[in-house]
């Protein structure tokens, strides 16, 4: 799976002008489901999120995770992360997994992420969405399972 984490004061996501999912400060958490990927492979991404340190210490050092701080994540599908750029000018998307599997494992890892102890918040998949953020930093990570 791939994901791309960014560390936020506030997001949110709408569908047809309606906010379905929100966090304050914490993780903006785009994440795709590639060909190959399993429950496992979820599991292990939450788990890494869960413990990557992208937070700030009292002596300013990025030395916190996101469960230290109490923060909040809003996870968003995007299988366009799965864009192969490698040959002409339009992206291919066939290295992300079906529709099927991916649904099943964006919510694989939404619920992993809440079982981690933080508090999850989601997008609706394959929805057309909006989604807004007010990046800290900017701080952005991208992690692969």
């Amino acid at each position: 799976m791939r994901a791309l984490l960014q560390r936020v004061t506030e997001a949110q996501v709408a569908v047809d002008g309606v906010v379905i999912g929100q966090c304050g400060p914490g993780l903006m958490i785009l994440v795709c489901a590639m060909q190959g990927d399993d429950e496992a492979s979820a599991d292990k991404l939450a788990q890494r999120v869960a413990k990557l340190r992208m937070f700030a210490d009292d002596a300013g050092k990025t030395n916190l995770s996101i469960k230290d701080i109490g923060g909040s994540a809003l996870v968003v599908s995007q299988f366009t992360l799965a864009a192969d750029t490698s040959r002409g000018n339009r992206p291919g998307f066939s290295l992300a997994a079906p529709p099927e599997l991916g649904r099943a494992l964006y919510e694989r890892f939404s619920k992993s992420l809440h079982a981690e102890g933080i508090a999850v918040e989601t997008g609706f998949f394959g929805a057309d969405m909006k989604v807004s953020l007010v990046n800290d930093g900017p701080f952005t990570i991208w992690l692969e399972s």
